[in-house]
């Protein structure tokens, strides 16, 4: 097969995956572990701190502030006329 400039000979990209392969695993394994040494009031911190975050930006005007989903749930439970 003629070597392509774009890419790798076989073997390069073989290594390379094997390499990301290996990575991941070991990704895994650290948040595994991490996960598992967590305090339940470090990760109640933690989903506190991203609950609580403002928005990057800011929502453009005229944005739905709701699906609508609740209000039918309403409509649907008899809780608020149509």
């Amino acid at each position: 097969m003629a070597h392509n400039p774009g890419m790798l000979p076989e073997t390069l990209q073989q290594r390379w995956m094997a390499q990301w392969r290996a990575a991941g695993a070991a990704l895994r394994a650290q948040r595994a572990s991490e996960l598992a040494a967590l305090s339940n009031e470090q990760a109640l911190a933690a989903a506190d701190a991203l609950l609580s975050m403002d928005l990057a930006a800011a929502l453009p005007e005229g944005r739905p502030a709701s699906s609508g989903l609740v209000r039918q749930q309403a409509l649907f439970h008899g809780w608020v006329e149509p």
